[in-house]
Order: C-alpha cells, then structure tokens, then sequence
C-alpha cells in the first residue's frame, strides 16, 4: 500500500481524534499527520473544555452511548482519583446510564487522542502538532499541495485537509453593546450576579446552558424533601429569566434507549442511494426514506403505534405529533414528559417513536444531499423543527433545575412572532421586540440579554479561508428543484435562495459548503475535490441537517478515512 503523502487536520477536537481513530484502524498512515488546534488542548473541542462548559454542564450523552475509543470511559475513571464530581463518581465507580459532566468528558477525550496519536507514531508517522494555533487560510495551487498559514506568519504544506474546525460563534454585537451576549459561551465570561430579569433568546440546550450558569450566580440548589428547590442570594431579589421561543417547545427529556440508533445498518449505502436515483428521475424521495428509516423500524419497535401513523404523510404526522405541544402549557407538559421518561428509565423500556425518530434523524443526512429542493424545502419547515425538540435528550439533571426555577416563579416561556427582533438598548442589554399570542405588541428592555438558539450555519462568504474561496475549491451548496414551475415562481419572487443556473433549470442554495457524500467539498464547477474534505458541521449543515455530536464525528471520520484508502489502495 502506498502511503498519504501528508495530511492536515484543521482542528484538533472530537472529529480529528474521531479521524485519526480511523486512520488507525484502516492502516491509512501517512507520512507526516499535522494538527492544528487553536487552543491548548487535544480532543475536548469546544463544547466538552472551559470555552462551552463550567462544571454545571452535563453532556446529553451516559458512558454507555460513546462510541468506541482506546480505553473504556469507566476504565478511565477508575484510573484517576476525581474530586470535583462527587455526584457522579461515588467510590471511584459510575452509573453508566448516567449523563456525564462536560468537563469530565472533556478530559477523557484528551487521554483518548494522546493514545491514539502514541498508537499512530508506533506505526512510523511523522505527528507535528501544533496548539494555540489558528489557522487563517488554506491555499492549493492546481495539482499541487495545500499550503496551510497559521496566525503567527508560518506556513506548512500537506497533500490532504481536513477540516475539523467545530462549534462557530461569531460575536455580533457582544463587546460593543454592554449587557448583549451573541452566545452563552465560554461560561465564564459571566462573573456576577444580575440582579434584574434577564432575556434569553431560544430554549435549545445552549439556552440550558446560559440558564444554568446565571442561576448558580444568583442563587443555590438544594435538595429538600426529595425535590429540588431552588433559593436566590439575598442580592439577587429582582433576578429572573424570561425565554423567548417561536415555537414554544421546551427540549424533550432522556428516556431508555435499547439500542444505539447511529449505526451503519440505519444508513442508505451509496449504491442503493444511486441505484433509487437512476429509477426515480434523478433524486432521492423524502417519503421513501421516511417510510424506510421511520416507519418500517417504527412497525418493528411498536406495532400499535405504527397503525396509528403508517397512512399518515409527513406533514400529517408532524401535526399529530406537536398537537399536544401546542395545547399545553410549555412547562406542565415538561412535567408530563419527565415523568413518562422517568417510567422508561425504570422499566427499561423506550419511546419508541422518540428512539425511532432520533435515528431517522442520523439516517437522513446521507441521501438529504440527493433530495429535490422541494423536499429540502419540506424537511426543513416540517420535519426539523420537531425532531430538533426530539433529540435534544435533556438529563433529568437539568430538567429538575429548570422546573424547580419555575416553581420559584423565577423563569417563564413567551412565544414570539416570526417577525419579532431584537436590537442592542443605546446604554444596557437590549429590547425585544415581539407580538405575543393574545396579537399585543411589545417592546420591553432587558439589562441583560443572551442569544442561545443554538449553533447557527456558517454561509460561504463567512468561511474563514479566503483562498479555497476566491480560487474556487469550495462552493455554496445547492440542489435542484424537481418541478420546474415551483422553481421558476420562487425565483421570479426574487426569492435571494433560489438560483437559475441554466435555461429551465432552478436551485435552492442550501446553508453552508457543497459536499459530496464522501464529505469532499466540491468545487465552483460542481467537481469534487479528492484532497480537501469538509467535517465542521456549522460549515456543512445545508446538505448535512443533523448534528449528532460525538457520533456524527465518528461516522464522519470512518467515510473519509474509507475515502482516503481507496484513493491509496
């Protein structure tokens, strides 16, 4: 086998361990491995190290669900003495189905990537590793190698990139505007109490995060008769948290799963994908793989239910299923929810529309990039948003502060309209702008306001490498309409989506980067790029909708190591 020239691997968090995992277990070495990471660690990334978590944040994850690595998570854990989780590691000893501290993680995904990268140095690769370094541009010149430039003036050159780079949050408004934050993150940048009420956009887990960190500044937890009780500082009289929703759904909670639905078996292959293509003009239907990777699972899992949807369309189930959502008071259906999650837990036993769901919502992205725009169009109005609330399996941990906040009167949800916006106030915070459900219009100032929707898509003007984009090595993803008349409609409403590329032919331009499924970008002319694969998700999202954390790192990784052999083999 003939050995990789070189490879670069632009961000040293979970998805760069995740590929040099597989570079180990394919026998893919390179000559030289380049890492370059611009902070001071390996392997915790963004979300699981102090820049996305304090020792409040739990992971949505428990030992038993992380994928495979060198050395198990409780074998870790017996290994090292840690003080500062005493309830989550009693004796040395953890409950596996326990969601773990992000800080923890963190740590452990540290030691995975050093083993690994010990392991990969044993097989004869050259490993430069280079922190607290950014890396400001990729270039290639045609046929030749990447030249990589970091921050500092140096420049390195590699025959393969990957680009790992994670979480993005670009700071807006924060800095400029007293009392506006564009992200929750780090935690640690919110230091005293606030002693006033506080405005949080969204009710994501990156809203759960900021309410969280601000309720430890400005009160305490105690457990009292069995039940969480929440009791603020005497200087905090006046605090409170508003969160502001559109859709007013509050995260669904952990339940039992009996399997892990991220698996190779849930996953259209390539030739099945390519073999439906050439039989229905060209594109994967969204119906069929809801039926093939929804509701045939479902049938196996939970007969009942499956009669109760199998004639129902998409749209149709999506409905059913937020009916209730929207009936109810946000935070009594969370009560509702936590107690049919804590009667999974005990008894073993799933939801298994809420498990089936989760792994549609994995299977989808591998033929999402062979969807008409339409279906795009569809899977985006209809089926995200439900199946955002689906997976975000909050810990019961976290469930019990919120709703002992609640009972404290201390946090409340308000629904906004689509139309509702927020501006930076002239001197503090920021005013929210927004016609709630009884069609009053209000603006009301916040002292403190925190945007925590989420993660949000990086479009390709704000990809950080000037040279992949003005030389054409990357480009806007984009998928073209089935019906040429939606098509031509959209785009004579000057909708800013919607492209006409050729005579009768329309396109909808997706969020981020084209890809193809061996996650290599593709180029102005539609061509992919052999050398340069694309693995940050925020750069990705359009023709790639889920972001499964961990697994998707996983997953990803083992593709594009699996490219990289082929290519060498």
């Amino acid at each position: 086998m003939e050995n990789i020239d070189s490879i670069a691997l632009i961000g040293g968090g979970p998805a760069a361990l995740f590929v040099v995992k597989h570079l180990l277990s394919e026998k893919a070495y390179p000559n030289t491995l380049y890492i370059f990471e611009k902070t001071s660690r390996l392997g915790a990334g963004m979300p699981y190290s102090n820049y996305g978590a304090g020792f409040e944040h739990v992971a949505n994850v428990s030992a038993n669900e992380l994928p495979e690595l060198p050395e198990h998570f409780s074998s870790y854990i017996h290994r090292h003495h840690f003080k500062d989780y005493p309830e989550f590691i009693v004796n040395g000893t953890i409950n596996e189905y326990q969601v773990v501290p992000r800080l923890l993680l963190g740590n452990y995904l540290e030691e995975q990537f050093n083993i690994l990268l010990r392991e990969i140095r044993k097989s004869g690769v050259s490993v430069k590793v280079c922190t607290e370094t950014t890396v400001t541009d990729i270039s290639k010149k045609q046929d030749q190698h990447f030249t990589i430039v970091t921050h500092d003036g140096n420049t390195y050159k590699a025959a393969k990139a990957i680009v790992c780079t994670g979480h993005q949050w670009p700071k807006i408004h924060e800095e400029r505007a007293k009392g506006w934050y564009d992200s929750p993150y780090p935690p640690s940048k919110f230091t005293a109490a606030t002693n006033y009420p506080v405005a949080v956009r969204g009710t994501s887990l990156t809203a759960v995060d900021a309410v969280k960190t601000l309720a430890r500044l400005n009160g305490i937890f105690t457990e009292k008769d069995n039940q969480l009780q929440f009791d603020l500082h005497d200087t905090s009289s006046n605090f409170s948290l508003t969160l502001f929703s559109k859709r007013s759904f509050l995260p669904a909670l952990r339940f039992h799963s009996e399997g892990s639905p991220y698996s190779e078996g849930w996953i259209m292959s390539s030739d099945e994908i390519y073999e439906y293509k050439n039989s229905h003009n060209g594109f994967v239907d969204l119906d069929y793989v809801f039926d093939l990777n929804f509701k045939q699972p479902l049938k196996k899992k939970n007969e009942k239910f499956y009669q109760e949807i199998k004639d129902l369309s998409i749209e149709q189930f999506v409905e059913k299923m937020l009916q209730i959502r929207e009936e109810l008071d946000s935070f009594e259906l969370f009560k509702a929810e936590y107690y049919e999650a804590e009667k999974s837990i005990e008894r073993h036993q799933t939801i298994a529309w809420k498990e089936t769901l989760s792994a549609f919502s994995y299977a989808v992205n591998y033929p999402a990039k062979h969807f008409s725009a339409e279906d795009m169009m569809r899977l985006r109005k209809t089926l995200l948003p439900l199946i955002s609330v689906i997976i975000s399996s909050l810990p019961q941990s976290s469930y019990k502060e919120l709703i002992a906040l609640y009972n404290a009167g201390l946090i409340q949800l308000v629904s906004v309209d689509d139309e509702s916006h927020i501006e930076p106030h002239t001197e503090e915070g920021a005013i929210y702008h927004y016609t709630d459900p009884t069609g009053t219009k209000k603006s009301e100032h916040y002292r403190l306001y925190i945007d925590a929707i989420g993660q949000q898509p990086v479009q390709f003007n704000d990809v950080p490498f000037n040279s992949l984009k003005n030389d054409g090595y990357i480009s806007s993803g984009y998928l073209k309409f089935r019906d040429i008349e939606k098509g031509q409609s959209l785009f004579q409403q000057n909708d800013q989506h919607i492209l006409k590329i050729e005579p009768n032919h329309y396109y909808l331009r997706v969020d981020g980067l084209n890809i193809n499924d061996h996650f290599q970008a593709v180029d102005y002319y539609g061509k992919a790029d052999e050398d340069l694969f694309i693995m940050a998700v925020p750069l990705i999202a359009g023709l790639n909708p889920d972001y499964s954390g961990l697994d998707f790192c996983d997953t990803a990784g083992k593709r594009v190591v699996e490219t990289l052999n082929r290519k060498i083999v």
